[in-house]
């Protein structure tokens, strides 16, 4: 009889299909940017008025959390790969999750501030 020995997280099927959807989240978003490029506007009112329109703000910020999300897998499986000892790999992956957390909040914060006249 042949004894199984499991390692690991097993995060494969989850991690592919993440890295992907968010892959195609943010190349839509970057093909519409590329676009947007063509028509874009020339001063800092119709940057106001773009931004104004709830639709691209929540287009930005699926694009902002998508980029890392996608960090957030490529980065862990660096760590998981390469650092060996796991007080080192934990205190690291724990480092990168507040540091993404930081930049969606300050994303969120950005697009949706109290004090920002996008209007």
């Amino acid at each position: 009889m042949v004894k199984r020995v499991l390692t690991g997280a097993h995060y494969g099927l989850f991690d592919w299909l993440a890295q992907r959807v968010t892959a195609l989240v943010m190349i839509v978003f970057v093909l519409y940017a590329v676009a947007l490029l063509f028509s874009a506007p020339h001063d800092p009112g119709g940057w106001k008025a773009l931004f104004g329109h709830s639709g691209m703000r929540i287009g930005t910020f699926l694009f902002l959390v998508s980029l890392f999300w996608h960090a957030w897998v490529g980065v862990r499986n660096i760590l998981m790969d390469y650092v060996h000892a796991t007080a080192v790999r934990l205190s690291l992956q724990v480092l990168v999750i507040l540091s993404l957390l930081f930049y969606a909040v300050w994303s969120a914060e950005i697009l949706w501030a109290p004090g920002t006249s996008w209007q």
